[in-house]
């Protein structure tokens, strides 16, 4: 690794014995991992009218909203396949044919192979799995000893590694036969694990020194993943990330972007809704006035919401209300489903100002093939 995050890298190693590659905690301290096929589990009750309700069943994974895929939406998603394929590199990297700051970036990489994955595609499996596996390749060519996921053009590591590490995990959960694969999630999960801070947050940088929702946000979903697929995770290490996301919650509802006072805004207001989901909390007021803020500040359609990390909101916005189903999908989904589809270029991508169109190409078709349920991550 050649990157200018090598020197703290190494200092980084060098003091983390206790979460050093290939070791896992003592079972006593860990969530223990769910098929994602899992049927619900159903609690007695003399009251069925007051039981509470199982999140699964809750969901819009069991509860799709009327007419959810349409023929435009196909159509849409094969043209931004196309594009995307067009912009990944020899390497197997994907981003803009490896121009600009994130030309060759393990975070973008692992967004775009998760669109193909979207639609059921996977190494050996499917019209597009040669590119998930050459994303992989891409990915599993930059994971360090010290278990951070990064290529040199990285800005703000921890950023990319929590994506890589998503899929890294999604690829074990759906397809466990290439041991690279977990021995690379390993170790990526023990250094989220050991750069946790004292508030319980994550930063740009794998040091244990800051925090930021945003950040946090991505290794919050990492770990879900990893978890999922059979990887052993700290219960202490989630209750602290979740304690974390809370105190950033203002009282509009909305999330603010550190502990310190601020303002919120609707982007990480859906990551922060949707991380509380993937940390096991359903039913709490977090959650309601989240999506409350949400519905109020940047329902599509309604009202103009800032465009600033608009594809990272929506990103995370239609994960929340997937996750919270009912009435919150039915009236999120096709907003947004129909707003992406305007959006689309002539070449078949989407385009970001700052980060490119590989990088909104990628977030669009995630959020556009949530109906057809691939993904363990969006599996409850």
């Amino acid at each position: 690794m050649t990157s200018r995050y090598i020197a703290m890298v190494i200092a980084l190693a060098l003091g983390m014995a206790a979460v050093a590659s290939g070791q896992t905690p003592a079972d006593d301290e860990v969530v223990a991992a769910a098929p994602a096929d899992a049927p619900p589990v159903q609690q007695a009750t003399d009251e069925p009218e007051t039981a509470p309700i199982d999140p699964v069943s809750r969901s819009a994974q069991n509860n799709p909203a009327q007419g959810e895929m349409t023929a435009a939406l196909h159509n849409a998603v094969a043209r931004g396949f196309a594009y995307l394929k067009g912009q990944q590199n020899a390497d197997g990297s994907v981003g803009d044919r490896g121009r600009g700051r994130y030309g060759k970036h393990v975070g973008i990489t692992s967004l775009c192979a998760l669109a193909f994955m979207s639609d059921g595609h996977l190494p050996g499996r499917g019209d597009h799995g040669e590119q998930v596996q050459r994303a992989l390749e891409f990915v599993l060519a930059h994971s360090t000893e010290t278990g951070l996921l990064a290529a040199d053009t990285s800005h703000g590591p921890m950023y990319g590694h929590g994506f890589a590490t998503l899929f890294l995990g999604e690829i074990y959960g759906m397809s466990s036969q290439d041991k690279r694969v977990r021995d690379a999630l390993v170790r990526a999960v023990d250094l989220i694990i050991g750069t946790q801070n004292d508030e319980g947050g994550w930063r740009y940088n794998p040091l244990p020194y800051d925090a930021d929702i945003s950040v946090t946000i991505c290794q919050i979903m990492a770990l879900r993943s990893a978890r999922n697929a059979g990887i052993k995770v700290p219960r202490q290490t989630i209750d602290r990330a979740v304690s974390y996301v809370r105190r950033c919650q203002n009282a509009d509802g909305g999330f603010k972007y550190m502990l310190q006072a601020g303002g919120s805004a609707w982007p990480r207001t859906a990551g922060g809704v949707a991380s509380l989901f993937y940390a096991g909390v359903y039913d709490d007021d977090s959650i309601k006035q989240g999506l409350d803020y949400l519905t109020r500040s940047a329902l599509p359609g309604r009202r103009a919401a800032g465009q600033a990390h608009y594809y990272y909101g929506h990103y995370y916005a239609v994960q929340a209300m997937y996750l919270a189903g009912g009435e919150d999908w039915d009236r999120w989904w096709p907003a947004i489903r129909d707003e992406l589809l305007s959006k689309q270029a002539s070449n078949g991508g989407w385009l970001d100002h700052h980060a490119g169109g590989a990088y909104a190409t990628a977030m669009s078709l995630i959020i556009l093939q949530m109906p057809k349920r691939y993904l363990p991550i969006f599996q409850r």
